[in-house]
């Protein structure tokens, strides 16, 4: 992205991807959402996929409740994704502009004004709530206690060098919300690890994506786990991502889960976070952003082997 040369305040940017395709008055709105970067909705997608079909498999509900179920998730972690990339905006519009990853940003930039953004995110949050409504009575509360997370998230940065543990506390509510939206309830034996896991997680994924910004982060004045961990970054991220398959096994063991989710969920999660530590380079900035995107892989391994289950045992239902 660049800006091109324009004198008006709002200055004209170019994405160069599909959004340079849509209406100059509506693409710095698509931007803002963030919905030429797919990633950040598919990590807030996995754990509700998880959490859902766990308790599927554990409640035996029909494949076309639980397809249902997922479908909803899908649409409202759209929602969500964009509503959470549009706080985060409004909170960071004067640090933003000290990053060079974040400097076009389009409040930073200009391009959006926080007046608009402000009637944009009233828009994004309608129509979360018009998903969330759809859910039972304990999963609407449940929902709705997120937002609190979700707000001071981009606030984090500034008092603490672990955010990403309030991220990983948002972004994995799903695996709770999805659990629930099943059942009418919480079981935390299954939901309980399943969601800690996923907290840590999130700390393996955003330290990597924070290592692309760590010097323009020390000039701007805000704190991450990158920063914090420093050169002891893969001996703290091997330890999270052991407590997230090590949850992971946990939570499948309380459910009951068979085989193929041991030997996929696991194993293959496992695998794939073990290829990602030893592969990544912290201090370039393309291998963290190629091995952030790839745990988008690392969530749908884990489901893949919870739908082998569900899969197995609806079989078996039928005979």
């Amino acid at each position: 992205m660049k800006p091109q040369n324009n004198d008006d305040k709002n200055k004209s940017i170019t994405y160069n991807n599909w959004l340079d395709k849509l209406p100059p008055n509506l693409a710095p709105y698509a931007f803002l959402a963030r919905v030429d970067k797919p990633i950040g909705t598919w990590l807030l997608f996995w754990p509700c996929a998880w959490g859902i079909s766990m308790a599927a498999y554990n409640s035996g509900t029909s494949i076309l409740e639980t397809a249902s179920m997922i479908a909803l998730f899908g649409t409202g972690a759209i929602i969500m994704r964009g509503a959470g990339c549009t706080i985060n905006d409004l909170w960071d519009r004067d640090i933003d502009n000290k990053v060079d990853r974040t400097k076009l940003r389009p409040i930073t930039s200009g391009a959006i004004t926080p007046k608009k953004a402000i009637a944009f995110l009233g828009l994004q949050l309608s129509a979360g709530l018009a998903v969330l409504t759809q859910l039972n009575a304990y999963s609407i509360l449940l929902g709705a206690c997120s937002l609190s997370l979700v707000v001071t998230y981009p606030l984090m940065k500034r008092i603490t060098y672990w955010p990403q543990t309030v991220l990983g506390l948002a972004f994995n509510w799903g695996a709770l919300l999805g659990w629930s939206a099943i059942t009418g309830s919480l079981d935390y034996s299954v939901a309980g690890p399943l969601y800690a896991g996923g907290v840590c997680w999130t700390l393996v994924y955003d330290t990597i994506y924070a290592h692309q910004d760590k010097k323009d982060d020390i000039r701007a004045g805000v704190k991450s786990t990158a920063l914090r961990f420093g050169e002891r970054t893969p001996q703290w991220l091997t330890g999270f991502s052991t407590a997230f398959v090590g949850m992971t096994a946990l939570a499948g063991y309380m459910n009951g889960q068979g085989l193929p989710f041991y030997l996929i969920s696991v194993l293959g999660t496992a695998s794939h976070l073990a290829w990602q530590l030893r592969t990544v380079n912290y201090n370039d900035t393309a291998s963290c952003w190629s091995k952030f995107k790839s745990n988008t892989w690392a969530g749908a391994i884990l489901w893949s082997g919870i739908v082998a289950d569900y899969a197995i045992s609806s079989t078996h239902a039928l005979t």
